[in-house]
């Protein structure tokens, strides 16, 4: 992809190529209906969700889309068996493209967040 300044998820969406723009729009479709109230930005040229702090980012690479957050990531420690399986590294979950798009933990993990953070702010 080339650089580009995105100035909203739709952009960052329409700069990708037709598989990665559909797995992209099912990802991001999915938080926005776990995380609700979460206010859609880009940050590092990248689409993320806030909500009483950072809940995720969404990038995609060559062979994975990442799902990641800056500390405390409360849901990566929260569902750490659940997202064994995948490749992580300090901050971010990788979900292989050829592999189904776990929607439905992405979903989970990212609710979770968002209450964690509600929670810390309280």
């Amino acid at each position: 992809m080339a650089k580009t300044d995105f100035r909203t998820h739709d952009d960052f969406v329409a700069a990708l190529s037709d598989d990665d723009r559909a797995l992209v729009t099912a990802v991001l479709e999915r938080i926005r209906e776990a995380v609700p109230e979460a206010e859609q930005v880009i940050s590092y040229q990248l689409p993320a969700f806030k909500h009483h702090g950072w809940v995720a980012y969404v990038a995609v690479a060559k062979s994975h889309v990442s799902i990641s957050c800056p500390p405390p990531q409360a849901m990566f420690e929260h569902f750490a068996a659940e997202l064994g399986p995948y490749k992580r590294t300090k901050s971010a979950v990788h979900f292989p493209k050829d592999k189904p798009m776990p929607l439905d933990l992405i979903a989970r993990t990212v609710r979770y967040q968002a209450d964690h953070n509600a929670a810390a702010a309280s």
